[in-house]
């Protein structure tokens, strides 16, 4: 099996994985998360946040979207332009943003355009990953060929009954330094303090 149908098998068993997880566990655990995300040193001191809009199952961001405007945060979230690419897109109220490919809220298409060097913290979405922060996305490619160019901090959101110990990785896959569960933070795979 090559890596590419190991990632399809593994998203398949993901996809049936969430269907026996309950709803209220996934809230709960991302309501967790969240908290654990405000309190990272490098969360909190960022100007420049890049952040998905998460929707179930994944991590619902909107409160950390939410929470980075309210404390004067630069605030970028993803616009998908084309297939596999996707830009980075400031917005200043989540009131700007709109349905847009594959049903996500993503900003308008003339908000402006960020590079990955003015992001100081990135927060990054999968569909499972590892406590190293070897993570496996959609398959789109999106977040891979934004991570080739980002050079700042990032962390992955993950509840912990989605991690598993064995990602498949290719070479252009990105691992992530810091992965945070409802149980806390992990930092290149091993349980990292909080502030």
């Amino acid at each position: 099996m090559t890596r590419q149908e190991e990632k399809q098998q593994l998203r398949k068993t993901m996809r049936t994985l969430l269907k026996t997880i309950s709803p209220h566990y996934l809230e709960k655990a991302g309501h967790a998360i969240l908290q654990h995300l405000s309190a990272m040193p490098e969360y909190q001191a960022a100007d420049c946040i890049f952040c998905f809009v998460g929707r179930y199952p994944e991590v619902n961001t909107h409160p950390t979207l939410e929470h980075a405007l309210a404390a004067g945060k630069r605030l970028c979230v993803p616009l998908c332009v084309d297939k596999g690419i996707m830009e980075l897109r400031e917005i200043t109220s989540l009131d700007q943003l709109v349905p847009g490919s594959y049903g996500l809220l993503e900003p308008p298409a003339d908000s402006p355009s960020l590079t990955p060097d003015e992001v100081d913290f990135a927060i990054i979405p999968c569909m499972t990953c590892n406590r190293a922060g070897q993570r496996l996305g959609k398959g789109g490619g999106y977040y891979d060929r934004f991570l080739s160019h980002y050079r700042s901090g990032s962390v992955l959101l993950c509840p912990e009954l989605l991690l598993r110990d064995e990602i498949p990785v290719e070479p252009h896959d990105y691992p992530i330094p810091w992965v945070l569960t409802e149980r806390g933070l992990y930092e290149d795979g091993i349980p990292a303090r909080l502030g």
